[in-house]
């Protein structure tokens, strides 16, 4: 075995530690594998056999490489909302497998990855790293050029605002994905009147305004059931998620969280109904009770 061989085994035992961590990051199994792809990159131009801890160092690597992704994503991609919605329910899911399939169905989930994509890049790095895969505070602080003690107050403010946002009295969240699941199924099977059945007669769909696409808004429980019947036979990316503290709907093919519908809910009713493009973009402000 040649020295490249034997560089490309050390790897390999590595890939799908560093694959998660790149997920948690990036929330984009895509973008994970780029990270992970960096990182060999970045090791196949060194020399190997002076690493003391491989482990360690390619999971310093690929934390680097996905800050440098996460300072430079932009707040809004540049495609209006209409072409995400449609890339995201129909676009096919290409490259799976059983490591695929696990990473996306772990203790992680696509509601934690929606509190984490609204977190600060840096506070989102030291989070991961400690919480999900225990490495000191020591090493995030060379990371993101941090001491220690600033390390560790970046994880525990991520990790006040991750706990914040999963806090759901668990009377009304049980009501909420009732309402939600109904929505989807109705939705997934072009019922009608089922989708008018968990809608509130005045409802409103509230889309955020994107480049080259005004605000757009919605009224009416028909208006909205229409829109939600167009997608009917392409919704199979969409599930329930915790969003904001209330069930609402995430779109993702291939783990990368596409669209967001944000809930709002009284009465056993959805009367609000926010879309908003990408996840990482602040959330608007809702009216009205979860109830």
């Amino acid at each position: 075995m040649d020295d490249h061989e034997w560089v490309a085994e050390r790897f390999e035992r590595h890939r799908t530690h560093l694959r998660g961590v790149a997920y948690r990051m990036l929330g984009s199994l895509s973008e994970a594998d780029d990270a992970v792809q960096e990182a060999w990159l970045r090791l196949s131009r060194s020399d190997a056999s002076v690493v003391k801890n491989l482990g360690g160092w390619l999971t310093t690597m690929v934390a680097r490489v996905c800050l440098d992704v996460l300072r430079s994503r932009k707040l809004w991609r540049e495609e209006p909302l209409d072409q995400h919605m449609s890339e995201a329910l129909m676009t096919p899911e290409v490259g799976g497998g059983p490591e695929t399939e696990v990473l996306l169905a772990d203790s992680v989930g696509l509601a934690l990855l929606v509190v984490l994509d609204r977190l600060p890049p840096a506070e989102r790095l030291a989070y991961v790293l400690h919480d999900m895969f225990n490495l000191p505070f020591e090493d995030i602080a060379l990371i993101v050029e941090r001491s220690p003690t600033a390390a560790r107050q970046l994880a525990s403010r991520a990790r006040r605002r991750v706990q914040g946002a999963a806090a759901v009295p668990d009377v009304d969240l049980a009501r909420q994905h009732e309402v939600a699941e109904a929505f989807l199924a109705a939705s997934r099977d072009g019922d009608f009147d089922a989708l008018l059945a968990v809608l509130d007669p005045d409802v409103v769909l509230r889309a955020d305004a994107t480049p080259g696409r005004p605000a757009r808004k919605v009224i009416g429980a028909p208006a909205v059931a229409r829109g939600a019947l167009a997608y009917s036979a392409r919704s199979r990316f969409a599930q329930l998620a915790l969003v904001d503290g209330a069930v609402g709907v995430v779109v993702a093919p291939r783990g990368r969280l596409l669209v967001v519908l944000a809930f709002t809910f009284a009465d056993g009713k959805i009367v609000a109904i926010d879309v908003v493009a990408d996840p990482r973009a602040p959330a608007r402000t809702r009216s009205g009770g979860a109830q």
